[in-house]
């Protein structure tokens, strides 16, 4: 018998100003490695100055049309670009698991120069259909994405919000070098 992770590939997509190597990215993708899941974390353009079309391009070069084996993690900014390429695809496309940490869709009174980036943010509506295993995380205190924004997404998206308390924008300064609560949201 295969075992179920012989089919699945995870994609991890990180947020504005990070690279691959930064905050919990490498560690999950180390404990995701070690189930036999092949993951990668693409490294996104001009991270510090973001183009939303060069985000989304290099999404899709790396994930391309999922499927009910793919394990996608996308964190902050990430999100956002993550949910608007999901949204650009055509019929039919299915995602087995989607984790979104510090998610949002609206603008960020803590980061104004990402205006232009998220402008009018993105329509939710009709994803979930699309997703086996959704999971939105959040901390209680996040100075960079106000946990309500979280939320938002979380009831657009109709699924309750899993809290991390003390973890910050989980952020390697906010001491956040690994997240548990994405792993288990993968494996459990």
């Amino acid at each position: 018998m295969i075992s179920r992770a012989a089919h699945q590939r995870a994609v991890i997509i990180h947020g504005f100003g990070a690279t691959p190597q930064d905050h919990w990215f490498d560690w999950l993708a180390d404990q995701l490695e070690a189930d036999g899941i092949p993951t990668a974390v693409p490294a996104l353009p001009n991270p510090l100055d973001p183009d939303p079309n060069r985000w989304e391009q290099a999404v899709a070069a790396e994930l391309g049309t999922p499927d009910e084996h793919s394990i996608v993690v996308a964190h902050s900014l990430g999100c956002l670009t993550l949910v608007r390429y999901l949204r650009s695809l055509p019929d039919p496309w299915q995602l087995g698991t989607l984790v979104l940490v510090s998610g949002f869709l609206e603008r960020l009174p803590a980061l104004p120069e990402l205006d232009g980036y998220i402008g009018d943010g993105c329509d939710v509506e009709g994803l979930q259909v699309r997703i086996r295993r959704l999971v939105v995380i959040r901390s209680d205190e996040d100075p960079f994405v106000p946990p309500a924004l979280t939320d938002h997404v979380a009831d657009l998206l109709g699924v309750p919000v899993r809290v991390v308390p003390g973890a910050g924008h989980f952020l390697a300064s906010d001491g956040i070098t690994a997240v548990p609560a994405v792993y288990e949201a993968i494996t459990g």
